[in-house]
């Protein structure tokens, strides 16, 4: 492991947080795989309810890869197969991880940040943060799922313009083209991203993690939408007990206490 990735837990709220501020918080294989770990360990954790991703020192999310690195990661057609393949499972244990997601993203996020954000449910910024995937000004190819997130997210024609123009985006532009959820004040991305965690976690978990499920689905090609899945996960929120400890909460005017079950 590295001292590069921060894992922590409070109550129900898990974070991992990239801690290279000195490089921007850009991401090396060894953190990857250190990353790729800690998300496998907090989805399978039932205590945790959500989880949040974010960099160290205020001045970036993730700036992309660590380029210092390369000679030593990718130099070889043999080690980009692995840096890739490594990466392609970070972002994909992060979109399938079965809780929500929240981006909290202070300053640069870039390339590869872009990507890992992408993968989040959530994504909260700060107004000095500024965007970019500079793969067109670095001959870079880039795979169809990454491509796809961004679509998902921004549509056609913005991904187009980011990936097109490679440049920088500010934080107002991303907002408006639907690349994140919420701006806010620069000093007041913590405490956003601490709030709306704790929102979350505080309301009915198998409604919030059902609703992740099936939203997942309705981006998926029709035939390859599991609709009894969707149902089941419908069933499941009737037939539990926070389904009944919310119905007395509301009835009682006090604050429910969800367990999960």
């Amino acid at each position: 492991m590295t001292d590069k990735i921060i894992t922590e837990q409070s109550g129900d709220i898990a974070r991992i947080v990239f801690n290279q501020p000195e490089k921007r918080n850009a991401v090396s294989l060894e953190m990857w795989e250190a990353v790729e770990a800690a998300v496998t360990r907090f989805a399978a954790d039932e205590s945790v309810r959500i989880l949040v991703l974010s960099g160290a020192g205020g001045k970036a999310f993730v700036s992309g890869a660590d380029v210092s690195k390369f000679e030593s990661e990718r130099a070889s057609a043999e080690a980009v197969a692995h840096y890739n393949a490594t990466t392609k499972r970070v972002y994909d244990l992060v979109e399938a991880f079965p809780k929500p997601t929240i981006a909290q993203i202070d300053g640069f996020c870039v390339g590869g940040g872009v990507a890992l954000a992408l993968c989040c449910d959530l994504r909260i910024c700060g107004d000095n943060s500024q965007f970019a995937i500079p793969a067109a000004k670095l001959g870079l190819g880039y795979g169809f799922p990454g491509i796809k997130r961004l679509v998902d997210v921004v549509g056609p024609a913005f991904a187009k313009e980011i990936f097109f123009t490679a440049r920088r985006f500010d934080a107002e532009e991303a907002r408006i083209m639907g690349l994140v959820n919420r701006v806010v004040p620069a000093e007041k991305v913590g405490e956003a991203a601490e709030e709306t965690a704790r929102m979350i976690a505080e309301n009915a978990p198998m409604t919030v993690n059902s609703v992740k499920f099936i939203v997942g689905q309705t981006v998926l090609p029709e035939s390859g939408r599991d609709l009894a899945a969707c149902d089941a996960r419908v069933k499941a929120c009737f037939d539990s007990q926070d389904y009944i400890e919310g119905r007395r909460a509301f009835l009682e005017k006090r604050k429910p206490e969800f367990v999960g079950a």
